[in-house]
Order: C-alpha cells, then sequence, then structure tokens
C-alpha cells in the first residue's frame, strides 16, 4: 500500500484539546480545512482558513445542529474508493471530492451522564454523525486517515512531517482500529446507560462492557502471564485503577490485585478512628484501629508478623512521618493511603522499590455496583457484595447475651470477616484482630489456623496469653457443627457472630450454652470464594 497525501481535511471535535496546534500543522502542509459549528469557530479565531461544512455539502445545519454531515458529498467523499474507476466517475457526476482526513472526537456521552445531567441532555449528548464519519473514515482507510484521540494529534503531525505531508498505510490501518474501538465503546456506553440506568435492568438480554487501557502491567499473578490494567469507560468509584504512583518500581498484577483488597476493606473504616488494614495474597492478615495511625499500625502487624512480610499497607489517613519509618521497618511491596506528608514521603524515598499510592479519598463500602468472574465460555455476573450488619439487626440465640463490649467485637470481627476468603474465621479484641483464618476447605480448620496464629503472635511479642483470650469470634457463614465453634472457644473467645441458618443450628447453640458463650445472628453471611 502506498502513502497517501493528504488534500482535503474535516474537522469535528468536541474535545478541543490540541485542535489549533494540529490546524496549524495541517495548514502549513497546504491541507484544505473543512469544519463544523464550535470547531470552525475555534480554528478561525486562530486566524485560519476554514470552509464551513455548509459549503461542501450546500446544505446548512439544522435542527439544533443534528443534521450537519450525514449528507453524501461528506460520506462520499470518505468511502470512495480512489482507484475504483466507477467510483471516480460518480464522484466526477455529483461533483464529490475526496477527504483525506477525518479528525473526529464524540459528544461527551459519559461526561454528561457523570455530571448527573437530565435525560433530554443526556439525549442530545448521543452523537450520530461523528461515528458515522468515524466508520465511514475507518473503513476505506486504504486512502483515508481518521484520527479520535487528541493524544494521537502529535503522531499524526509526525508522520505527515516524515512523509512530506502524507500518511502511511501501517499508520491509517493502526488509526482505523483505534477508531472502530472508540465507536464500539461509544455504544456500548450508551446500550449500559439505556439499558441499566434508564431501563433499570440489572441484567440485560446482552452486555457490553467498554474499558480503556491504562497501562500494561510487568506481568500477571505469574511471570509467564502477560497482563494490563483497564478502568471502565462509563462513570465510576475512583480507587486503585485511579491511584497516583508517588514512587516505586512498575506495578504487578498481584500489587494490584492485593492493594484494591485492602482498599476494599479500608473503605469500611473510612468514617472511623486511625485504621491501618495489612493484606497478604488478597486476605487480610491484620487490622486495627487505633488512637494513632502508628499505634494501628503495630497491633495490625503484631496480629501476623510473619504474614505482613512482602505484604500491602492501607490507611484511612494521610500517613505520617512516624508511620512512615515504622512501615519501612520490614519489607512491603504497596502503601495505599488517602495521602502523605513530607516526612512520610521523605521516609518512604530511601525505599526505592516500595510503591506508595494515593487514592482520592476511600469508597463508599456500601455503593452498588457488579462484580464480574470470568469462567471457561461465559462470564458470572452479581451485586458486589455490600451487604452491611448493624446492631439491631443481631439475633441472640444463647442463654447469655453479648456484653456491650462483646457486640462492638462481634461487629468488628463481622466487618473483617466479609473480606476474607472462604471459609473465613476472625478473632478480634478493642478494635484489633487477634487472628484470621482463611480460604480453608472446613471451618474447623479456619478456627484452629486463627487460634495459632494467636497463640504465635503471643510467643513472638512475649505476652501472657494470645489475644484470642476475651475476645469476639466471626464466621463469614453458619456453623455446620459445632466443632469449628468448639475450637474458637477452645482458643478463649466469649462471643461468636455468625449468620445463623445450618440444620445443625439447635446443636450448635447447645455447644455455646454448654461453653458459655454469647452468640448472635446475623441472617446474612460473606461467602468471598
Amino acid at each position: 500500500m502506498t502513502n497517501v497525501k493528504i488534500g482535503r481535511a474535516l474537522l469535528s471535535v468536541s474535545d478541543k484539546t490540541g485542535l489549533v496546534d494540529l490546524g496549524k500543522a495541517l495548514a502549513a502542509h497546504g491541507v484544505a480545512l473543512v469544519s463544523t459549528g464550535g470547531t470552525a469557530k475555534a480554528l478561525r479565531e486562530a486566524g485560519l482558513d476554514v470552509a464551513d461544512i455548509s459549503d461542501l455539502t450546500g446544505f446548512p445545519e439544522m435542527m439544533d445542529g443534528r443534521v450537519k454531515t450525514l449528507h453524501p458529498k461528506v460520506h462520499g467523499g470518505l468511502l470512495a474508493v480512489r482507484g475504483n474507476a466507477e467510483h471516480v466517475a460518480s464522484m466526477t457526476e455529483h461533483a464529490i471530492e475526496p477527504i483525506d482526513l477525518v479528525v473526529v472526537n464524540l459528544y461527551p456521552f459519559a461526561q454528561t451522564v457523570e455530571k448527573g445531567a437530565s435525560r433530554e441532555e443526556i439525549i442530545e449528548n448521543i452523537d450520530i454523525g461523528g461515528p458515522s464519519m468515524v466508520r465511514s473514515a475507518a473503513k476505506n482507510h486504504e486512502s483515508v486517515t481518521i484520527v479520535t484521540d487528541p493524544a494521537d494529534y502529535a503522531r499524526l503531525i509526525a508522520e505527515m512531517a516524515a512523509h512530506n505531508g502524507a500518511t502511511t498505510y501501517d499508520f491509517r490501518r493502526l488509526c482505523a482500529a483505534k477508531a472502530y474501538a472508540a465507536t464500539a465503546a461509544y455504544d456500548g456506553m450508551i446500550s449500559q446507560w439505556f439499558m441499566t440506568a434508564d431501563q433499570g435492568e440489572k441484567f440485560p438480554p446482552s452486555v457490553t462492557m467498554t474499558r480503556k487501557l491504562v497501562m500494561p502491567l510487568r506481568y500477571g499473578e505469574n511471570p509467564h502471564q502477560e497482563a494490563a490494567l483497564y478502568v471502565s469507560s462509563m462513570p465510576h468509584v475512583s480507587g486503585i485503577g485511579q491511584a497516583s504512583q508517588v514512587q516505586g518500581k512498575e506495578l504487578s498484577y498481584n500489587n494490584l490485585n492485593d492493594a484494591n483488597a485492602a482498599l476494599e476493606l479500608l473503605a469500611e473504616f473510612r468514617d472511623g478512628p486511625p485504621t491501618v488494614v495489612i493484606v497478604k495474597h488478597a486476605n487480610p492478615c491484620g487490622v486495627a484501629t487505633g488512637a494513632t495511625l502508628a499505634e494501628a499500625y503495630k497491633n495490625a502487624f503484631e496480629c501476623d508478623s510473619v504474614s505482613a512480610f512482602g505484604g500491602i499497607i492501607a490507611v484511612n489517613r494521610p500517613l505520617d512521618g512516624p508511620t512512615a519509618e515504622a512501615i519501612s521497618g520490614i519489607f512491603t511491596e504497596v502503601v495505599v493511603a488517602p495521602g502523605a506528608d513530607d516526612a512520610a514521603k521523605a521516609v518512604f524515598a530511601k525505599k526505592k522499590n516500595l510503591r506508595l499510592l494515593l487514592t482520592e479519598g476511600l469508597p463508599d463500602p456500601a455503593r452498588g455496583g457488579q462484580s464480574v468472574t470470568v469462567i471457561a465460555g461465559g462470564i458470572l455476573v452479581q451485586d458486589r457484595d455490600n451487604g452491611r450488619v448493624t446492631r439491631d439487626m443481631l439475633k441472640t440465640v444463647t442463654r447469655r447475651a453479648p456484653t456491650e463490649q462483646e457486640i462492638t467485637d462481634c461487629l468488628f470481627a463481622w466487618t473483617i470477616a466479609k473480606h476474607v476468603k472462604s471459609n473465613a474465621i476472625v478473632y478480634a479484641k478493642d478494635g484489633v484482630t487477634a487472628g484470621i483464618g482463611a480460604g480453608q476447605m472446613n471451618r474447623r480448620d479456619s478456627s484452629r489456623i486463627a487460634a495459632a496464629k494467636a497463640k504465635e503472635a503471643a510467643e513472638t511479642f512475649g505476652w501472657t496469653s494470645p489475644r484470642t483470650v476475651g475476645s469476639a469470634v466471626a464466621s463469614d457463614a453458619f456453623f455446620p457443627f459445632a466443632d469449628g465453634l468448639l475450637a474458637a472457644a477452645e482458643a478463649g473467645a466469649t462471643a461468636v457472630i455468625q449468620p445463623g441458618g445450618s440444620v445443625r443450628d439447635d446443636e450448635v447453640i447447645a455447644a455455646a450454652d454448654e461453653a458459655g458463650l454469647a452468640m448472635v445472628f446475623t441472617g446474612m453471611r460473606h461467602f468471598r470464594h
């Protein structure tokens, strides 16, 4: 395929970023500029000679700009195959001139939705002529260059400079691929809005999920797997995908996955006291609140100091120097915080591999939305687990009712258990996790693992007894047998919070009564597979 010299360009953009510089570069190559509405106005104000689209079509823009480029003289100039004698004859007969370059970015549909505009305004921001021109130009990329992203203007200018005002086939083909991706994403956003926000269809007959690339990653879960980070093109919560990396080496798939797990759990405490979450392999291994972040970090770390090595740490306050000093005492992969003072940044600057991610606040744990899991031959879609349990939802099922402190400990442990892989068991006392058992095939083993971790911590730090003594224990789903509950009692727990609902609830309640435990049912479970 040969290079194609650009003689005429049609520009119609909603985002005027870089427009004037592009127009000047095109004019310097002698390109005739044709434009619409506000785009033409911006170019003229920069002193450029621009023809209106109505000069090309012979029809005025009409119907509030809804009809301006939907015309044979536009699409004929885009779609005509330059080497086809019949096409050339039709162009001559109907006075259609070729258009060699189209620069279009579409009406800001997603931004209009995000700002909470009225339905009427949202509908008006569905672009019709723009996608039509983009698709026509992209189809005929052997002869026409289509640019849809202002970030590509510099590359277009460089391409023309390197080839005497022409573009190469490889460049045009790349632009065509990006153009179809842009229109597919645009239509996907519109379809998604119509089905979900406008008509309330939670699970529509077909789903188009539009995502845009943020960056390729070092690798996936393992070095032989390639990976990349994408974010939704539709309005979305600000989270790990939008965090700014202050320092440290490139992020990996596992870094981001673990950091997200830490942030989602930390969000449960966004309105609470200073809180620190330590995550390893997407499971919390220590969570604590305290009077200061440094105190909270110390208590979270001591829950499982072995697992904390090489972990992810998230804090719900701007990071300060003393906390950063404490964190820097061991190898840490990533620290996530809503901010960091100069002292904290100076401490971490000495740790060149440690990644510091700053988020714009913390997401709302009660927000709606859906989660997606890929399976062979399909995807599983479900509501995200935003279920929450309050004191008035608890049902006491044992002879002994829990004390106020036990209820507080139960709710704290329950909040953590929601973010632990099933089967999940969490011991907690005074706003500090005492032991966490995760991801086991039976609940008894999770109870024993959590208790063993608490015992190891007591031995490591010279405590007279494990923190499980006098603690509350949370189970993410019901105890199917009494053995898991008895394991918790053996570890010293005095209160239990669990969903209930087992056919053996009576047996488990009787075992709790015999052990002198107070137990409450939530009526809600938190499986996390």
